[in-house]
């Protein structure tokens, strides 16, 4: 019985090593992020398509006519059941929709990374989805929203990652029906790996549930994603005090800046997440098994977890920006203190040169042989019994 424990608290360890050593290393690239690293991502493809005139036609017809030819999609498929899964990549949509499903089928879902417009209207016209949903997935400014339609729910949400020292703020598109997910990335590259090995597991939970089980994975890899971000955040946060701490300077201004756009923004993501998944959680429709429901409350639980601590940062972040102040008028203070000190000790010796240097005739001293000396031994005097006040007052020496 020994063993086994002691074997479960080695891999405890070396999973809290694996998290501590990837939040230091997203936190090295976090204290690197600079002004506009939260933008969306940028998509070849014609601004008039993205941002249509004012009172235009609604819907995804309009997009057609000015789609980019060259904008690149990857289509995949994925077909499973008890027992059977079957995958495949495609270059067109129509090949994709018309493939037959395998015998035994199913869940089937259709990825697609890369947002044509074509693409987008076959899909909708296939499975008869509205088109001012499909206008939603290719504007990719849209805020977290659910929509509930008599057999599927369309869904937006924001995927955040952090690539290549920046953060990647991705929009993606759900269509949930009883035994089809339909997603649309803007891009290759995604935090749904885990749940694509899962799905390896041909007689796990996949293959007892619908599609509602497959959606539900998705949401909580994005949720779940967070978690490691946030955490480099916070650990990037400490850093950021100790050198503030040390040595506040502008570099670390606008690094505290970045960071809190960084957290607004997050927050601006995270906050309807939390909202769609608690109406998912509220609607009686039979596209979520009841059975699941407690699956998508503990996705609401982990929004919220991420939320708190969105929020500690935040409060965090604003407290550094008081202490970033603090610290730089105290440096300030510490260097009008020191020139203060120095020109206490010249005061006394420019006061004897100003009175021997006066040019009048009859000065007294002046004729006297031991005056230079005297000169000196005043000016010492009256330094050291300066520096010795100053001392005693505590103003100088290791305690000021």
């Amino acid at each position: 019985m020994k063993q086994p424990i002691e074997s479960a608290r080695g891999v405890a360890n070396a999973t809290n090593e694996a998290i501590s050593k990837t939040a230091s290393f997203l936190a090295s690239g976090i204290l690197g992020l600079g002004k506009g690293v939260f933008a969306p991502l940028t998509r070849v493809i014609d601004p008039a398509a993205v941002h249509p005139e004012p009172g235009a036609a609604p819907g995804i017809e309009q997009y057609i006519k000015r789609e980019d030819p060259s904008l690149p999609i990857r289509i995949s498929v994925i077909d499973y059941g008890t027992g059977n899964l079957v995958k495949r990549e495609f270059k067109d949509i129509h090949e994709a929709l018309n493939h037959p499903k395998p015998e035994n089928p199913h869940v089937r879902w259709i990825n697609v990374d890369g947002l044509r417009a074509s693409a987008i209207e076959a899909v909708s016209k296939q499975f008869g989805i509205h088109t001012l949903s499909a206008e939603d997935v290719i504007n990719t400014y849209q805020r977290p929203k659910l929509e509930v339609f008599d057999d599927h729910f369309s869904v937006i949400a924001r995927q955040i990652q952090l690539s290549e020292a920046s953060l990647k703020n991705e929009q993606i598109s759900f269509f949930l029906f009883k035994d089809t997910l339909i997603s649309f990335q803007e891009e290759i590259g995604d935090v749904f790996d885990p749940v694509r090995r899962r799905l390896e597991n041909t007689a796990g939970r996949f293959a007892a549930y619908h599609a509602d089980y497959l959606f539900y994975a998705l949401i909580d890899s994005i949720v779940d994603n967070l978690f490691p971000i946030l955490e480099a955040y916070g650990t990037a946060l400490e850093e950021l005090e100790f050198e503030i701490l040390k040595d506040p300077s502008p570099k670390s201004q606008k690094k505290l800046f970045s960071m809190k756009r960084d957290l607004s923004l997050l927050r601006r993501v995270l906050w309807p997440m939390r909202e769609v998944v608690d109406q998912i959680n509220r609607d009686e429709s039979d596209l979520i098994h009841p059975d699941l429901k407690t699956y998508y409350r503990d996705v609401q639980d982990h929004s919220m977890q991420a939320l708190d601590l969105l929020e500690i940062y935040r409060d965090t972040a604003s407290g550094l920006s008081d202490l970033y102040q603090s610290s730089v008028g105290n440096k300030m203070n510490e260097i009008m203190k020191v020139l203060t000190i120095m020109a206490s000790f010249f005061i006394p010796i420019t006061f004897f040169a100003g009175v021997y240097g006066m040019n009048f005739e009859y000065i007294p001293e002046l004729g006297w042989k031991y005056a230079y000396p005297a000169f000196w031994g005043g000016c010492l005097t009256m330094t050291t019994g300066l520096a010795i006040f100053f001392w005693r007052k505590g103003w100088i020496g290791p305690n000021s």
